[in-house]
């Protein structure tokens, strides 16, 4: 059981989620505010995707990025910044030619997923471990466009958070340590509960933190109804937690949630297990993180 924990909360995400609730956060000041409410309720690490503040889509914009991230460090909020890198790999094929991506892909380099992370410099970012089916959509993540983004960010000092959807990523992460791509103890994000991805069950839990580095350090989630119970497995099982709209909307069934409501549940049923939340300083300790 882990009696010292850091908790994530994915402020916004990039799903087709803001007509489904209006506590979705879309504009970079609504974004930078959610996070700021959600450190305050007690959230060690805020994890930051953007959206098109006209449209509320996914956004790539490295100035809405700019914009966000500057809004929360002039706040004076202390909390860790974790800024996606996993952007831009959407491919959804062509219905006249399978061949060519159709309406809604979306696709950059590594270069590009890499801007925003390489000129803001977080804390920490996220580095996704492989391909995986979402819907209709296939996410790509081509292994060697993976190595070379692994470079990116070592090369810039930022600390990847090694998100893994199922459990062949795992192995390709630890590929990535093998080949001295990744710097340090390394930190995993176990995804669960995606359609046609790891299940979001303890057994499956067990099995993902059984297969990394015993110098690793882990965290996991689940989507919808399995946030919460995944946070209380994860601490029984030894590992740090993630909450957030981008994963669940719901407090409970039935009534929609805001982002510190689910930091404030989530903070709730770690004390009840009898452990303790780490503020921001604590965790940079933990993850050997960079001076921000």
């Amino acid at each position: 059981m882990n009696k010292n924990v850091i908790l994530s909360c994915a402020i916004s995400g990039a799903g087709d989620t803001t007509e489904k609730s209006p506590h979705v956060p879309v504009t970079p000041k609504e974004i930078a505010d959610s996070a700021i409410k959600s450190a305050k309720a007690g959230a060690t690490i805020v994890h930051l995707h953007v959206r098109d503040p006209e449209t509320g889509k996914l956004s790539h914009d490295v100035n809405l990025f700019q914009e966000t991230v500057e809004r929360i460090r002039e706040s004076e909020t202390d909390v860790i910044i974790n800024i996606t890198s996993g952007g831009g790999g959407d491919w959804i094929p062509s219905e006249e030619d399978p061949t060519k991506g159709g309406v809604g892909t979306v696709i950059q380099t590594p270069e590009e997923r890499h801007e925003p992370v390489g000129k803001l410099l977080p804390e920490l970012c996220t580095l996704d471990c492989g391909s995986i089916n979402f819907g209709n959509m296939l996410y790509v993540n081509p292994t060697d466009w993976l190595r070379k983004q692994a470079k990116l960010v070592k090369e810039s000092g930022v600390k990847p958070e090694l998100e893994c959807f199922d459990t062949g990523q795992v192995n390709f992460a630890n590929q990535l340590i093998e080949e001295g791509l990744i710097d340090g103890d390394p930190l995993y994000q176990f995804c669960l509960g995606i359609p046609w991805g790891a299940a979001a069950d303890a057994e499956t839990l067990s099995y993902m933190k059984s297969r990394i580095p015993e110098n690793g350090k882990w965290a996991a989630f689940g989507i919808g109804r399995m946030q919460m119970p995944i946070v209380a497995e994860s601490v029984l099982q030894g590992g740090h937690i993630r909450v957030g709209l981008e994963d669940n909307l719901y407090l409970k069934k039935g009534r929609l949630a805001t982002n510190e409501q689910l930091v404030d549940k989530a903070v709730g049923i770690v004390q009840t297990l009898g452990s303790d939340i780490m503020t921001p300083e604590e965790a940079r300790k933990e993850l050997n993180l960079m001076t921000p």
